[in-house]
């Protein structure tokens, strides 16, 4: 998901990079992320749902949705 995001017009920072990391290994442990999931470990230890929302703005939701579908197929 990540190299096809990356060879089209997105080219996704160090920090969302880190953030896209911890997203995975909860979705790994979880079988799938809600935007309230943000605000517990191990996001709230970064800034929660605000850091990840001033990280990714807009994109936060299609992310969300597209990581959730595309891990756990």
């Amino acid at each position: 998901w990540v190299f096809t995001k990356n060879a089209g017009h997105i080219q996704f920072t160090e920090e969302q990079m880190n953030w896209l990391r911890m997203i995975k290994d909860y979705i790994a442990t979880s079988m799938n992320i809600e935007k309230d999931d943000f605000d517990n470990a191990p996001f709230v230890e970064k800034g929660g749902l605000m850091k990840v929302w001033n990280i990714f703005g807009d994109q936060l939701e299609e992310i969300v949705e597209e990581l959730n579908v595309e891990l756990i197929a």
